[in-house]
């Protein structure tokens, strides 16, 4: 009896990941997201499409699990730091943004005779994109280290913290017979203070608790038990949080991911974490898709369209023009543009709670579920296309003054500066590598100029006595104006090898005869910058800062011939 009861859960499993691997394959070898293929594959055990049909009430229990082991492995990448390099521009630029998105998404639920509340639920929805999405395209372009990439992931995370303040809120405001304004905002405030205890006693007792019982825990030197009380406290305390504080499942588990990244536990964790992570999101995703009707795309068409326009164009159009207002080049608006123009996660466990709470439509459901279908789909032709015009700007002069807009208060050096620099040294990029750079070029007393895209990044090395610039590098404005004219070298320390191929070509067309030194990643790269003539090739794996200066006392020293590569 008890093996025959077993069977749904088993049958379940075993197509939900077979069908997800199958699709997810297929989803992969067109170059398209994998969770499309997860997604449909939902749809094709779902009730709604012929043919085998799934235990959606066993697929349902174990997307749980799979959204607190998501969220818990959000807050165990959570990382404030990552969060105030950029805090100027993500933190009012996502709300605005997110502000915006809202807004469209209230005033087409107005338009199809919705509630209020479900139009705030829709347009949340809407307005928040898929972090799984966006890091696997920064990812595939070599573009979480740049600038743009930090900007665009900044972003994210305001996104998601706003996100767990509405998780808080939905059910809270969630409106029964004979319930009112007045008991709604009761319910809010009850809420808010039992979050409030929450947060308070894992700021207090969990941040010392847990890593503290993790590394009781490593020292049995057990696999199995260490990986086995990372899943316990991932989803007891989600379970404890909820019993306890009345909070979500998500929100526990996102804290307790939070209270774990501050221990020196967090990279053990992860490693654990990851598979439960992916198998059971994988889940997650297939239930969500099990959930979705594909008859919306027949019987209602054009709203399926205006969603999909608020998704991809809306709140993309939106977010471009933000990152223009802060004085940022055409680049950085492009990227993040590119990025946010997709909904994933979140959407769909907002879009699931709204319905469970009775303030979402099921079509407001299928409606994300076809939107969010449709822009994780052709979200890699907007990265194809922002690297396409991106290349076309860059290679017409008029066009690429207008995409190298930038402040003139920190892109240009001050009078005194130019004056008293000469055989210097102009390093682009500060991130992990340009730094260490930086840090031995400084030490050896050498003149040093740094070209960033942060703007927040440059105005703190202006604070601290750098001579520092904003823009970008593969734009001549930009090199003339770091003094490329008295510069024996420069040093190109960006994470993107194709921005470093652009900007070693300009630097050579100012500077025919200037020292190029330049990061590789791989083999690869390093065999395309030797046919390339460039002078010194170094990978991140050795002590890059005191081979590189080594090199550039050399030249100065006049004993470093040109055209030296090493390795």
């Amino acid at each position: 009896m008890a093996i025959h009861e077993s069977l749904p859960l088993v049958t379940t499993i075993a197509v939900g990941l077979s069908a997800a691997f199958l699709l997810g394959l297929i989803a992969v070898k067109l170059r398209i997201p994998p969770i499309v293929g997860y997604l449909v594959a939902g749809i094709l055990i779902g009730p709604v499409t012929p043919g085998y049909t799934a235990d959606i009430g066993i697929a349902n229990e174990l997307s749980e699990i799979g959204i607190v082991l998501l969220m818990f492995g959000v807050g165990l990448h959570f990382s404030m730091k990552d969060l105030m390099e950029v805090k100027r521009i993500a933190i009012p630029g996502a709300l605005a943004q997110m502000a915006a998105a809202t807004a469209m998404g209230v005033l087409l639920a107005h338009c199809w005779g919705w509630s209020l509340a479900s139009g705030i639920l829709f347009g949340l929805s809407l307005s928040v994109a898929s972090t799984v999405v966006m890091l696997r395209s920064l990812e595939d372009h070599s573009l979480i280290e740049s600038t743009n990439g930090q900007i665009a992931i900044g972003w994210l995370i305001v996104e998601d913290l706003a996100m767990v303040l509405a998780l808080v809120m939905i059910p809270a405001l969630s409106v029964g017979e004979g319930s009112d304004t007045h008991t709604s905002l009761m319910k809010l405030a009850v809420a808010v203070v039992k979050v409030g205890m929450f947060l308070v006693l894992m700021l207090w007792g969990g941040k010392r608790l847990l890593p503290w019982l993790l590394r009781v825990v490593a020292k049995t030197r057990s696999r199995e038990l260490f990986t086995l009380a990372v899943f316990a406290v991932a989803v007891g305390l989600a379970f404890g949080a909820s019993k306890l504080f009345g909070v979500t499942f998500a929100l526990g588990a996102f804290f307790a991911g939070m209270m774990i990244k501050e221990s020196e536990m967090n990279h053990e964790v992860a490693d654990r974490a990851l598979p439960f992570q992916d198998a059971f999101a994988v889940l997650f995703f297939v239930s969500v898709g099990m959930l979705f009707d594909p008859s919306i795309l027949i019987d209602k068409p054009l709203e399926v369209l205006m969603v999909v326009l608020v998704i991809t164009v809306g709140k993309s159009l939106i977010a471009f023009f933000i990152v223009m207002l802060f004085g940022y080049p055409v680049k950085t608006g492009l990227l993040v543009s590119a990025g946010l123009a997709q909904i994933g996660e979140f959407s769909f466990i907002l879009a699931s709670l709204g319905v469970m709470y009775d303030i979402l439509p099921q079509e407001g459901r299928n409606l994300i579920l076809a939107g969010a279908l449709f822009s994780i789909a052709v979200n890699p032709l907007f990265f194809w296309s922002v690297r396409w015009i991106n290349v076309f700007g860059a290679g017409h002069p008029r066009l690429a003054r207008f995409f190298d807009l930038r402040d003139s208060n920190l892109s240009h050096l001050m009078e005194g500066e130019r004056k008293d620099l000469k055989d210097l040294v102009i390093v682009v990029g500060y991130g992990s590598i340009g730094r260490e750079v930086c840090d031995n070029i400084i030490s050896a007393q050498i003149d040093l100029i740094i070209v960033d895209a942060n703007r927040e990044r440059v105005a703190m090395l202006r604070e601290l006595g750098y001579h520092a610039i904003t823009g970008d590098a593969t734009h001549e404005e930009t090199l003339k104006a770091a003094q490329i004219h008295k510069a024996v070298a420069i040093v190109i320390a960006v994470p993107d090898s194709f921005e470093g191929r652009r900007i070693i070509d300009v630097a050579r067309q100012l500077k025919p005869h200037i020292h190029t030194v330049v990061r590789a990643h791989n083999d690869e790269e390093v065999r395309y910058f030797k046919k390339k003539r460039v002078d010194f090739v170094t990978t991140p794996q050795g002590e890059m800062g005191r081979s590189i200066i080594h090199y550039i006392e050399g030249i100065r020293s006049g004993i470093v011939p040109l055209h030296k590569t090493d390795f």
